[in-house]
């Protein structure tokens, strides 16, 4: 893979001292809403953003680096999980206490990344979640397709009751986190596809971390990502299958490389 390293560096000094910030974005075809999405990112709260493009065919990677990103591009399309992994490795090596990590899509509003992380740096939670549907009438005012509301409502209060949470939704692409739980859960024997986001949070409910959310406004609009209705049936019935691996690992039915320890896995970074 290729690399262009970013030029956006605070100082360090100041960053030592609260706890480096890096923003990763996994992006495909996001050259239409990357600038806007990068603009509401503040440079006093975060240090570095590192973009990871798979492979795109509009000129994403050039916006990024007229940005001052740090651009790592695939030579073949990995899928999504595929992007994340890359994402988590670079921010890992590059020295993140915290990584936050949004879509370029602009769906999700990069100006609570501070409230985020802040959430995380008092020790609240471990993984923050941004939460688009605070109300059923915000959600589809902002433009979520009437069936995807009711697959998500249904899937979250699923994977609440399985996961013993109480989050607004599960299926965001705002999360941060804190290092220790990238540090502690075998992440690398994830998915590449879509669901990777499904057994990231089952992880860190079952290796003890503590999850929380907070509310980000929903947008909906053509330049927003959006995988469609074929590829969310499949996605939600690998996440009823990961809910189902949960507690068959639980009860000790069944033992599941995604659930092992990552010492054992070898996935530790």
């Amino acid at each position: 893979m290729n690399e262009t390293v970013s030029k956006n560096q605070n100082n360090p000094i100041a960053s030592a001292s609260r706890g480096r910030v890096i923003v990763v974005m996994p992006a495909y075809n996001a050259e239409a809403t990357l600038q806007r999405t990068v603009t509401d990112i503040s440079k006093e709260i975060v240090d570095e953003i590192i973009l990871v493009d798979d492979c795109s065919s509009d000129r994403t990677v050039e916006v990024a680096k007229e940005l001052g990103l740090t651009v790592i591009e695939h030579e073949t399309n990995l899928g999504y999980g595929g992007n994340q992994k890359s994402c988590y490795t670079r921010a890992l090596e590059n020295g993140a206490d915290f990584i936050v990590m949004i879509h370029p899509d602009y769906q999700y509003d990069a100006r609570v990344i501070g409230a985020a992380v802040d959430i995380l740096r008092l020790g609240i939670c471990d993984v923050i979640l941004g939460s688009r549907i605070r109300t059923r009438r915000e959600a589809l005012e902002g433009g979520m397709p009437a069936w995807k509301y009711v697959a998500n409502r249904c899937l979250t209060l699923t994977e609440n009751v399985a996961l013993g949470q109480n989050l607004g939704d599960f299926h965001s692409g705002f999360r941060a986190y804190r290092r220790e739980v990238l540090e502690s859960i075998p992440w690398k024997n994830n998915t590449d596809d879509f669901a990777f986001d499904s057994q990231f949070l089952a992880q860190t409910v079952h290796f003890g971390f503590n999850l929380g959310d907070i509310p980000v406004p929903v947008r909906y609009f053509a330049e927003a990502s959006s995988i469609n209705f074929r590829r969310c049936v499949k996605y939600g019935c690998t996440t009823l299958w990961v809910l189902a691996q949960f507690w068959l690992q639980k009860l000790r039915l069944g033992k599941f490389k995604i659930f092992e320890e990552p010492e054992a896995s070898g996935n530790i970074v």
